[in-house]
């Protein structure tokens, strides 16, 4: 493909020179004088292993050039790719004149040419920027609409300094946010030498994806360093430790727990955290990351219910008690708290949960149940039917298996249905469908509308 990059930083430079390595023609594009002149020779305008061989080498073949001329980028080319560099605003805001610099001048070139044109972003921004500022500004200089002459993709980029070029060819994916998959398709063509699958998505995921990536990689830094305090106050080698905890690949390394869902609750989570928390206070270690666990279940518990009552009905049907599936084990379920904190709200509460009956519960969790809800028994129904018939509101915490999943058929359209655990599709039941973390049909059509 013949490949036009604007911004020649470590993105741009970096993936500019590894897809002329693998057969495009690119040209480099930038303001800067000085990294234009340094790529046109061959030469890296910055330190990043193995770049400047890599850069040499694709001059020497005739496959990378460079330019500050956009104009005749656009015109030698059929796809940009734009790696403009987001630096941060003093409020943490993201500065975007580069950004719009580019796309109002990509725009203004674009008008007067009739080939097809894709226009790939890998800057990193937030969704509502890319849909509310970049893509009008591009359209608005063009004087074209999406799908009349060109084409918009997003592909966030995964390079560390470093390891940039390895990251290139070694990606964990290749991750491309579209509107329409022949441009999709045409950008996925640029990654055919990158051993690592494809995902294709919209837009705004794949803007978000990066954010996210980063947020919990800096997560993981946080954590492990809080950790490494602890450890050291109390004797034991924190890096041993840890070497020890990412040998767990099924829950500890894995996407075991990394849902969006209901909040954690049982006999281990909370009463563990507990016991860190206490012990680093006592030994006066500040570990805000750790500290903030249980203050954030709590705080989204409570969105949860909050939810719950913001539907305004009385009758409450709950579908699942305990802290997790497969368990009759009531203690510190989140579930538990959800229900009594309705109750005294006024709601009549009614709850199916199977694993649960007055024979087969005892020791801690009899007692527990007989402190904490001595009334479950008359709030328990032994039919989900039942419970879907005779509730305006029916709050999802367990997932559906089949017998179960028969019952959504009685559900009315004056009903609404709430899922913390994501067993439910948004038009698969004749009723109001909330699910977590899943935009709401209605919303989504507003939000468009307003655009």
């Amino acid at each position: 493909m013949k490949v036009s990059v604007f911004g020649l930083g470590y993105v741009g430079c970096v993936s500019a020179a590894c897809l002329a390595r693998d057969g495009h023609e690119v040209v480099g594009v930038d303001v800067d004088n000085r990294k234009v002149a340094a790529v046109a020779c061959g030469q890296a305008p910055f330190f990043e292993p193995g770049l400047a061989e890599l850069l040499r080498e694709t001059k020497d073949s005739g496959m990378l050039t460079a330019t500050t001329n956009e104009a005749e980028a656009i015109r030698s080319t059929d796809l940009a790719l734009i790696c403009v560099g987001t630096p941060s605003e003093r409020s943490g805001e993201i500065r975007l004149e580069y950004l719009r610099s580019v796309f109002a001048t990509i725009g203004r070139e674009l008008r007067d040419v009739q080939k097809p044109f894709i226009v790939v972003l890998r800057s990193t921004v937030l969704p509502h920027i890319v849909e509310g500022e970049l893509i009008p500004i591009l359209t608005k200089y063009s004087g074209k609409v999406l799908g009349g002459g060109i084409q918009f993709c997003y592909n966030p980029e995964f390079l560390r300094e470093g390891t940039a070029i390895l990251d290139f060819y070694e990606a964990p994916m290749v991750v491309i946010g579209h509107r329409e998959g022949t441009a999709a398709d045409a950008v996925a063509q640029l990654y055919t030498k990158v051993s690592a699958p494809v995902v294709f998505t919209d837009l705004a995921t794949a803007c978000l994806l990066k954010y996210v990536c980063n947020a919990f990689h800096a997560l993981k830094v946080a954590f492990a360093n809080e950790v490494g305090q602890l450890s050291e106050c109390l004797n034991v080698d924190g890096r041993r430790l840890m070497e020890i905890v990412c040998q767990d690949t099924k829950l500890n390394i894995a996407p075991t727990y990394l849902a969006p869902g209901f909040a954690f609750g049982g006999s281990c989570l909370p009463k563990d955290l507990r016991a860190v928390v206490v012990e680093s206070r006592r030994r006066a270690l500040h570990l805000p990351v750790i500290h903030s666990i249980l203050p954030s279940n709590r705080a989204h518990l409570d969105n949860c219910i909050d939810r719950i009552l913001s539907v305004g009905a009385k009758k409450v049907g709950l579908f699942g008690l305990a802290f997790k599936e497969g368990t009759d084990d009531l203690r510190e379920s989140p579930a538990v708290h959800l229900a009594e904190t309705l109750i005294g709200k006024g709601m009549a509460v009614s709850i199916y949960e199977p694993a649960i009956s007055r024979s087969s519960i005892h020791g801690t969790n009899l007692s527990f149940i007989e402190e904490n809800i001595p009334h479950i028994w008359r709030l328990l129904t032994p039919d989900p039917l039942a419970l879907m018939q005779g509730s305006d509101i029916i709050v999802f915490m367990k997932k559906l298996d089949g017998r179960e999943r028969g019952s959504l058929m009685v559900l009315r359209p004056g009903q609404t249905c709430i899922d913390f655990v994501g067993t439910l599709d948004i038009d698969e039941v004749n009723a109001r469908t909330i699910v977590f973390a899943v935009p709401q049909p209605e919303l989504v059509s507003n939000s468009t509308a307003a655009d």
